[in-house]
């Protein structure tokens, strides 16, 4: 990889900046702002007077357009209006100087006589420099002077101030409140020059029927320039430059001719979708021109493609080449490579006629999307200077990245991206569901792979995907600002900029929990199956945690100010409490199916709960929809979600199957077993390790110690049962008590009364109505304790769980390293080898992670290393880890070995590829797990050693206990 230089030189170096006011609302940057006016700084505001804003007459319509926009926000901010001029004679003392490179006399003036220096943003793209300037002009005594090296830069300068003084680049999208200040100084040393590390950053308006399409026909009717007007100032305000617009059922160009003028004018780089060649919407072919086939309908095809390509020449474009099936459709089996470049060669000489140039010329994008991708995999090939723009899964995960001879192409590479897909195994529509960790993990791989000319992703509706959205956008103009260091800190930054400084931690811990939440499982892949009833308290678990985000995000909200609570309701209060209200609501369906399955009265008092959860969601729509800025945002949560049985989602939201369990007119009993399906007297199942009728799981002195029988009533009269232990070591809660729904019988392991003689078994019998009653097994083992001077993992209820960071050793390789990626994956965090290049290691000599462990078990055990769902994005490799327990042979494991589409769908159903070996114990005692990484890009998440008790669950079991 080649090595990369930050290009931010400095921002406000004096003391200023340790002073209160020195926090910034731009998020990651320094503040210029200064808490008192000292001699030099600018005055913008204060209780005396305003500053000047001037800008050009002759600069870009953009440009003039921001700096009114500006003038409206520092109204917002201070309550004054300062006065905005193109006459530079008019201003006095305090100004503010915007201007462009070239389309300003006043900047070329400010550069000719040395007032200003912008050697280093000069013939740079979307370049900025802000500094202050003493005595620019004889009238002026003070500025602070904008300028850009384009219509862009001189933007993204108006829309940084903007953000540092306090207005929010959400302002309009989530009616986020400015920040009020009676006064704005900008300290007299400040010097910002930025520019960014990706050259086309933006987002794609795609599968936004019906929610986003609502929404834009009740207020403006269809997708035209008012609507587009409001995309194009946020996507400024996000320093983004690049935009695919909405298709499903428009046509950008079409829709309204004054689209593409504006976006010009705004500066918006516009192209079309990986399907829509030639600037050419899918809307705009119609069944009057034939087939979408240009081995039999060129004719038709050549000239339409000319024309679209015609019709965008006078603006700002990247254009597609290539050509997929109709509709965003696999292309036929019948189309080859030949035929495919013939059209790409075909593609570039209608630029060439129309641009009168040759193509190389004319920025070009080739998407390598889905099969297309396997065109590109069997030599098609396209000319060095169209950008080949790689593909994630659609879930997040990219498919590839460039070799090092393909990083010498002139055109370069970039990146489609995915927060919202319609397609299999299941769609995702309705919230956010994936994490900034992820978003870092991938596009952390596709910078150091030079995959830096585009990014772009698609953001369905573009709300609710606010949060996402702008973290991919920050880390696209300098993703080395934002190291994998700082993730928990962007959360924390984003909450204080929206929310101010009280309340930003918890803000933070609330994204960061709901955004992990629906990241293990998205909300539309959720079933009363997900979380495990049975096993390691899973489904009760994971409700309480998100129930937990919920109740703090209630309260938050209780606390906000009046004119943030819309704000935090959109970003913060909705996207976590309909998250926790879908997982309690299929919780709450598995358990009606659970406990109708085994006859407990109260079943239908859980069928009652999931339809009340089933209204909740409902009704927190109605809020959405009504209540936000006096129902600004309705439709934005049109889009159904509930009741998926495909890939694609149902018409409407489906309430789930839910049983009734009839109560008998008498007192009936049922016992139900910890971690059993069946209940007393039904047909019990078995668990781990015994065979045969109810049982407990095997109690050990470092696993569960308390496990429970639940003695429950299956009909309407009260009873009274008795429960007696078979031996002394055997501790029961509860011996005899009255039931009236259910009572929990509590049973432990007395270790002092337990013989040390291998496997003890023993039994609880449990009598009240009905014949004999439920005799259930009780086993344990009393093995001598870990001696006290181990250090590390211990072997409990038949596995040793551990999360990656938790290693006891972390051994590099020739400069390369095991680093921790915070936040990052299902559970605790994740383990990645940096720095990441192409280089493939040797089991000989690999940077490997140690784990420590003691385990009682002897024989053969299992290994479950459990890694993120990335794919193999280099040619020619895998994704291949070592393994070793002690000194034995280490066994090379590739976790994409399988890549057929089941395994695929597995893999992004749960977020997760798991690599799984066996060894074989020869004793019981201290053993040595060492994981080496030998392929790029393999993310650790965490390792479960099965030695036989490992249970059926989603997210596993929790860590193991460790010893200090």
């Amino acid at each position: 990889m080649n090595s990369k230089k930050s290009l931010r030189l400095s921002v406000a170096l004096c003391a200023i900046l340790l002073c209160v006011s020195s926090f910034s609302y731009a998020l990651g940057e320094k503040s210029y702002l200064s808490s008192s006016a000292k001699s030099g700084d600018v005055i913008l505001v204060d209780a005396k007077s305003t500053a000047t804003l001037y800008v050009d007459e002759k600069d870009f319509p953009g440009v003039i357009r921001a700096a009114k926009n500006l003038q409206s926000d520092i109204e917002k901010v201070t309550a004054k209006k300062p006065s905005l001029t193109q006459d530079v004679d008019s201003i006095k003392n305090q100004a503010l100087i915007i201007g462009t490179l070239g389309r300003s006399a006043l900047v070329d003036q400010l550069i000719a006589s040395k007032k200003i220096d912008v050697s280093g943003i000069k013939n740079q793209w979307d370049a900025y420099q802000i500094s202050v300037v003493q005595n620019p002009t004889a009238t002026i005594k003070q500025a602070l002077v904008i300028v850009g090296s384009n219509k862009r830069g001189t933007s993204y300068g108006i829309y940084d101030l903007a953000e540092q003084i306090g207005v929010s680049p959400w302002y309009w999208w989530a009616d986020v409140p400015a920040k009020k200040k009676t006064s704005l100084i900008i300290a007299k040393n400040t010097h910002v020059q930025e520019m960014p590390k990706v050259k086309y950053r933006g987002i794609f308006l795609n599968d936004e029927a019906p929610a986003l399409t609502n929404w834009v026909v009740k207020n403006y009717g269809n997708y035209n320039h008012n609507f587009y007007e409001h995309v194009f100032e946020l996507l400024l305000r996000l320093k983004a430059n690049y935009l695919w617009p909405a298709m499903w059922n428009n046509s950008f160009n079409v829709d309204d001719p004054l689209n593409m003028q504006l976006a010009d004018e705004y500066g918006i780089v516009m192209s079309t979708s990986h399907h829509e060649p030639m600037m050419r919407a899918h809307k705009e072919w119609g069944e009057d021109k034939g087939k979408w086939d240009y081995h039999n309908n060129k004719n038709v095809l050549y000239p339409f493609w000319k024309g679209g390509v015609e019709r965008n020449k006078p603006y700002e474009s990247v254009i597609t080449v290539g050509m997929r099936g109709d509709g965003d459709e696999p292309m036929s089996e019948g189309e080859n490579i030949s035929l495919l470049e013939n059209i790409v060669k075909d593609q570039r000489e209608i630029i060439s006629n129309v641009f009168n140039t040759p193509a190389a010329q004319v920025p070009q994008v080739w998407a390598l999307y889905k099969e297309v991708q396997g065109y590109y995999d069997k030599g098609m090939r396209v000319p060095d200077d169209v950008t080949l723009l790689w593909c994630d899964d659609n879930w997040g995960n990219i498919r590839r990245l460039p070799t090092p001879e393909e990083r010498k192409r002139a055109g370069g590479a970039g990146i489609y991206y995915h927060f919202d897909y319609v397609g299999g195994p299941r769609s995702y529509r309705w919230i956010n569901t994936i994490s900034i960790a992820k978003i870092w993990e991938q596009m952390n791989l596709a910078y150091q792979y030079d995959a830096n000319k585009i990014w772009i992703v698609n953001v369905g509706d573009l709300k609710p995907m606010e949060y996402p959205i702008e973290y991919f956008l920050r880390m696209a103009w300098n993703p080395e600002q934002w190291p994998k260091e700082r993730i928990p800190e962007y959360s924390k930054l984003w909450a204080e900029r929206e929310f101010g400084a009280e309340h930003a931690t918890e803000i933070a811990e609330l994204m960061t929990g709901y955004t992990r939440h629906n990241l293990r499982r998205k909300p539309e892949l959720q079933d009363e199956k997900t979380y495990s009833q049975l096993n390691y308290d899973e489904a009760n678990r994971v409700t309480t945690n998100i129930k937990n985000l919920r109740a703090k995000a209630e309260a938050l909200y209780a606390k906000m100010p009046a004119d943030s609570r819309d704000a935090f309701f959109q970003l913060v209060l909705h996207p976590v409490k309909a998250s926790a209200i879908i997982t309690e609501m299929y919780d709450m369906v598995g358990k009606n199916h659970l406990y109708a399955e085994q006859g407990r009265v109260y079943a239908n008092s859980y069928a009652d709960k999931a339809r009340a959860l089933f209204k909740a969601d409902a009704d927190l729509q109605k809020q959405y929809d009504t209540e936000l800025s006096n129902g600004k945002w309705e439709h934005f949560m049109d889009q159904p979600h509930i009741g998926y049985t495909n890939w694609n989602n149902p018409p409407a939201n489906t309430m789930p199957l839910l049983y009734d369990a009839p109560p008998h007119n008498a007192a009936d009993m049922g016992v139900a077993i910890e971690g059993n399906q069946s209940a007393w007297p039904q047909q019990a199942s078995s668990v781990w390790p015994h065979k045969g009728s109810y049982e407990l799981a095997r109690f050990d002195r470092y696993g569960k110690q308390v496990r429970t029988i639940e003695v429950f009533n299956k009909g309407t009269e009260p009873f009274k049962f008795s429960a007696k232990a078979s031996a002394p070591w055997i501790i029961l809660h509860y011996t005899s008590i009255q039931v009236e729904s259910s009572q929990l019988i509590q049973v432990s392991i007395d270790w002092n009364k337990a013989p040390k003689s291998g496997l003890l078994t023993g039994s609880v019998s449990v009598t009240g109505t009905g014949y004999g009653g439920a005799s259930v097994a009780v086993s344990a083992i009393n093995n001598d304790l870990a001696p006290k001077n181990f250090k590390g993992f211990l072997e409990a209820d038949g596995y040793v769980a551990i999360e990656a960071e938790h290693f006891s050793k972390a051994q590099a390789a020739a400069g390369y390293r095991w680093e921790r990626i915070p936040e990052h994956g299902r559970n605790l965090s994740s383990m990645s080898v940096s720095p990441v290049t192409d280089n493939v290691f040797d089991v000989s000599n690999a940077p490997y992670l140690e784990y420590k462990t003691y385990i009682f078990s002897t024989g053969k055990v299992s290994v479950d290393s459990v890694f993120a769902p990335s794919w193999p994005f280099a040619p020619g490799h895998g994704l291949r880890y070592a393994i070793a327990i002690d000194d034995e042979t280490l066994q090379v494991i590739d976790i994409v070995k399988d890549m057929s589409d089941a395994a695929w769908e597995e893999s992004v159903r749960s977020e997760m590829r798991v690599g799984t070996s066996s060894h074989n114990l020869g004793k019981a005692g201290e053993h040595r797990v060492r994981i080496y990484a030998l392929d790029p890009g393999l993310t650790l998440e965490r390792i479960v050693i099965n030695t036989g008790g490992l249970l059926p669950s989603y997210l596993g079991p929790a860590e193991s206990p460790l010893q200090k």
